[in-house]
């Protein structure tokens, strides 16, 4: 039905504008090179596994990264990729879960916290498991994992680092990806890697750093995934990265249900829409959205060794 204007008014602009931002928004054009979205969150999306990835084998898109973010997170996403053929998982705990499980913040995303006893004791046993699932043979890579500064103040920083540490060796051990999420630490994650020794295969999950770190990253072989938000409009520091980014590193993703893409922001992500994000990459890199999908899809293979 048709709005019009009555006793209550017209329906305004801003009105449409809310109610819409629930509102999934539209298949897009079906990519010539099908592809992968190297991290989503499909048990953060509404719907079933299996309509996730109907709708982004529709449009191209026909591998999903599942990224596991704690403990029941990571055993989802194996399971998931053990039931699905299409699906591969991570696992790990989420940068922001290291300090919650050491100072006891029941929130898990506090600046603040005390430490309780025993919160080392538990953190090493929840690494202990993320390691026993990254040897699973549907677990291609360790992440996401790295340091957080923006949600985890000064207090959360000793647990974030030294999980950051397990992560890398277990990655290492294992012979799996390393994926990491870096929130205004890029200095510090930088240093912990090359103290560490960098894993094989790196990947800086939705790359947030500037064009100048890219070529440092290039230069020691990581990979950089770019996500919805290098549309936005206040992103001309990622477009530059992506600009000078070698083609054979450069990777696609959703982080779905967040980062939806330009013109979408605001209303709910998944893995179909992968191809906004990849025109987008596509023009800022001055190359045709058929190369940037080969080159991807080559790359997330090569990563994530399916």
């Amino acid at each position: 039905m048709a709005a019009t204007a009555s006793n209550n008014g017209p329906v305004s602009g801003e009105r449409k504008k809310n109610d819409d931002k629930d509102v999934p928004p539209p298949l897009p054009e079906p990519l010539n090179v099908p592809v992968a979205d190297s991290h989503t969150h499909l048990d953060m999306q509404a719907g079933t596994v299996e309509d996730a990835l109907a709708k982004a084998a529709s449009v191209g898109v026909t591998t999903v990264i599942q990224v596991g973010c704690d403990l029941a997170g990571s055993r989802w996403a194996a399971e998931t990729a053990a039931a699905h053929d299409a699906v591969w998982a991570t696992v790990a705990l989420h940068p922001n879960e290291a300090p919650r499980i050491v100072l006891g913040d029941p929130d898990g995303w506090s600046r603040q916290g005390v430490r309780t006893p025993g919160g080392d004791a538990a953190l090493d046993a929840a690494l202990e498991e993320i390691d026993r699932l990254a040897a699973l043979p549907q677990v291609r890579g360790v992440g996401e994992t790295g340091l957080d500064y923006f949600r985890t103040g000064p207090e959360g920083m000793a647990a974030q680092e030294y999980s950051f540490r397990r992560h890398i060796d277990i990655a290492k051990r294992h012979g799996k990806a390393l994926v990491i999420h870096d929130r205004d630490a890029h200095d510090d994650v930088l240093r912990v890697l090359a103290e560490e020794g960098a894993p094989e295969t790196v990947v800086f999950h939705c790359y947030s750093g500037d064009a100048e770190m890219a070529k440092i990253c290039a230069e020691r072989g990581y990979y950089l995934s770019f996500a919805g938000n290098v549309t936005f409009k206040n992103a001309g520091h990622l477009r530059d990265a992506l600009a000078v980014a070698p083609l054979e590193r450069v990777l696609v993703e959703t982080d779905a249900p967040f980062l939806t893409p330009m013109p979408y922001r605001g209303r709910p992500n998944a893995p179909y829409l992968v191809p906004v994000t990849l025109r987008a990459m596509a023009e800022t890199k001055r190359v045709h959205e058929d190369a940037l999908a080969t080159a991807v899809a080559a790359n997330t293979a090569r990563a994530f060794g399916y």
